[in-house]
């Protein structure tokens, strides 16, 4: 019997993402990002609850990071094409980062995430005075 968490966001990469990096893969240079792209798209998933953040990505999935509500000093967030999905970085208190790349809906879950940060960490760096 495990503890329950209410999920808020499962899925993975938008596809616009994927799209947009096949049309830029046509040419020599942008080849490296439609291999990103795709690689994204195959195997990076995110799961986001009311108790943690989870990203499954790596190679065929294998690598998985998990990081909770109230390690996390710093956020920031990055719209892409044209503000239908967007990156964050995530900056947790040993000093590291995640960074979430392509996520959709980013706004709402920037806001949600922020939400559960404050109430677990009032010294959070973003929160609203």
């Amino acid at each position: 019997m495990g503890i329950r968490e209410e999920v808020y966001y499962e899925g993975g990469p938008h596809i616009g993402d994927l799209i947009i990096s096949i049309l830029i893969g046509f040419t020599i240079i942008g080849l490296p990002l439609t291999v990103g792209a795709i690689v994204r798209a195959l195997w990076l998933r995110f799961r986001i609850t009311d108790r943690r953040i989870s990203v499954m990505g790596g190679w065929m999935g294998r690598s998985r990071s998990d990081i909770i509500y109230s390690e996390i000093v710093k956020m920031a967030k990055v719209p892409r094409g044209l503000g239908m999905w967007g990156d964050m970085v995530i900056t947790l208190r040993d000093g590291s980062r995640l960074e979430v790349r392509a996520l959709p809906k980013f706004r709402e879950i920037y806001d949600y995430i922020e939400e559960k940060v404050i109430a677990k960490n009032p010294n959070y760096a973003g929160a609203k005075q």
